[in-house]
């Protein structure tokens, strides 16, 4: 997951009755809706476009309208989905997946081989513009070449028959496989996704999911509606509505005037309703492979191109103080790149130790003494979540004590925000990235490697980088591990970003939502949820 994230569209004429206020979502929506399940999205979604998307608020609604090849389990291992079944040959680098016959769009159309070729190719079409595109594709042979305008087609997709598809990489890689859970491999229908523009209406939104894509309405909702032809048995509920809620307060209110099914928390609510004796027990906690991080750009701020400041900034930042007296405890500090869950996770591993005495002596090595010199920076994060604010906070207030660094705060609208991040253009700034395949590439090499697609911030390191693209390819797990562990120690002491807390979710989920399917990645597709009665 990614990351980033996250959503511009007509919509159809529908039956909702819309209050006042922010959302316009009212309580008159609740009647004759009890096998509706209701649950906010806290910002609009960044796209409607599988091969654009790349947040998780965003990526959580549309998981449940587009389907790829493969897809993780409960057991948070790679399972087929619109492939039946897969072999791989040539040494690890191609792999030959069988589909699944009689899967249908919503269109009705049957989807074939030639549906994924040319979604590829759509996705990796320079016209699109697709983010993502390169970061997770760009092993399979011809990308790359796509992207940059230099051919019209994947050499390395290839139909060997209506229901047989062979995907060609440049090498073998241990890690491929999960990539091709990402949403950037869901299959669209050729005859409702526009070739070289992106998806930016319901109409246009046909995949292949347990839900359809009926109406969006920005700023106040998204409607799905149980797919009565998938193939893998008609959805338990029948529609699925996402208000668009972005204050924490009115979430939690709708919650507790049942208008909300499930509800994410921020940590400033959590401590109430473990006192409060009705919703106490609707609370639920969840560990996510997920690392939140303050990151330093030197393209940017040149100043951060310095290891000394760079250090002197992690240094003055106190990571316990925050995760346990800002967000209440509930989170793990973090330190490491590597998130637990993720294999290679090492929680021996140390991070650069809170030491403001230290700090201020590499500050003022690199030129600075207690901050003079240095310019004020702007810290830059996402709008409508609280918690992230008050890191952000924290954070500023700890550099202007301990170093006598002035930091701005500014937040920003989502979409804009990642776009920002997308070209490199923030300097400073704190955020999430969390995995989306349960292995260090997808952290090391993918965030912080000088090749790597998600690199924004400059960091180059030539061990660095030559431990990650070894450990990259290594079919041997212990050597791979062992590689990467040493580039994680590299990496740490070097600080490009700061480690501040791997991520725990808190959400409330009312008792009558039965048959969620959960994995580390969280809440899959809703396929098996069933809604009771309200008591």
């Amino acid at each position: 997951m990614r990351v980033l994230c996250h959503f511009v569209i007509a919509c159809a004429a529908g039956s909702l009755v819309w209050g006042c206020g922010k959302g316009g979502f009212s309580e008159r929506e609740a009647v004759g809706k009890e096998n509706t399940f209701r649950y906010p999205i806290v910002t609009n979604p960044t796209s409607l476009d599988p091969g654009v998307v790349q947040d998780g608020d965003t990526l959580d609604m549309m998981q449940q309208v587009y389907e790829g090849l493969v897809t993780w389990g409960t057991d948070n291992r790679v399972h087929p989905l619109l492939a039946e079944s897969w072999d791989i040959e040539d040494g690890g680098r191609t792999y030959v997946f069988k589909l699944k016959q009689g899967v249908k769009f919503h269109s009705g159309r049957e989807v074939t081989a030639d549906d994924f070729k040319w979604t590829i190719e759509r996705t990796c079409d320079p016209a699109l513009g697709s983010p993502t595109a390169e970061t997770y594709l760009q092993e399979i042979v011809g990308v790359m070449d796509k992207l940059r305008g230099k051919t019209h087609e994947i050499p390395g997709v290839q139909v060997r028959d209506k229901y047989t598809l062979a995907i060609t990489i440049d090498k073998p890689r241990p890690y491929f496989l999960g990539k091709l859970t990402y949403l950037a491999m869901a299959v669209v229908d050729k005859h409702k996704a526009p070739a070289k523009e992106e998806i930016r209406s319901v109409e246009q939104m046909v995949g292949t999911g347990p839900f359809r894509a009926v109406q969006y309405v920005p700023d106040q909702i998204v409607v799905l509606e149980a797919n009565k032809d998938y193939h893998g048995g008609v959805p338990l509920i029948e529609r699925i509505e996402r208000p668009v809620l972005k204050d924490p307060a009115t979430r939690l209110n709708k919650y507790r005037g049942g208008e909300l099914d499930l509800v994410m928390l921020e940590r400033q609510d959590v401590e109430g309703l473990k006192k409060d004796p009705e919703l106490s027990s609707h609370l639920k906690y969840f560990d996510r492979p997920a690392i939140w991080y303050i990151a330093m750009n030197h393209l940017v701020y040149p100043q951060f191109k310095d290891r000394r400041v760079r250090r002197a900034f992690a240094m003055a930042i106190d990571r316990k103080t925050i995760v346990d007296s800002y967000l209440g405890g509930i989170n793990q500090e973090a330190n490491t790149v590597v998130p637990p869950g993720v294999l290679g996770y090492r929680p021996e591993a140390k991070a650069l130790p809170y030491d403001p005495d230290q700090a201020r002596k590499l500050l003022a090595e690199a030129g600075y003494p207690n901050g003079r010199g240095f310019p004020e920076l702007e810290m830059n994060f996402r709008e409508a979540r609280p918690d992230i604010r008050l890191v952000a906070e924290a954070a500023a207030s700890q550099l202007q004590k301990n170093l006598g660094i002035t930091v701005k705060l500014r937040t920003m609208e989502w979409r804009a925000y990642l776009e920002k991040h997308e070209r490199s253009e923030l300097g400073f700034f704190h955020m999430r990235w969390a995995a989306d395949y349960l292995d260090p590439e997808n952290f090391l090499s993918f965030l912080l490697a000088g090749y790597g697609p998600q690199n924004k911030v400059g960091y180059q390191n030539p061990e660095y980088d030559a431990l990650c693209a070894q450990a990259d390819t290594e079919m041997d797990t212990d050597k791979r591990m062992q590689l990467y562990a040493q580039a994680e120690e590299i990496v740490v002491n070097d600080a490009p970003f700061i480690p501040i807390y791997f991520q725990r979710d808190v959400e409330l989920i009312h008792p009558r939502v039965s048959g969620l399917r959960e994995s580390l990645f969280g809440h899959l597709p809703h396929t098996t949820v069933q809604l009771g009665p309200r008591k």
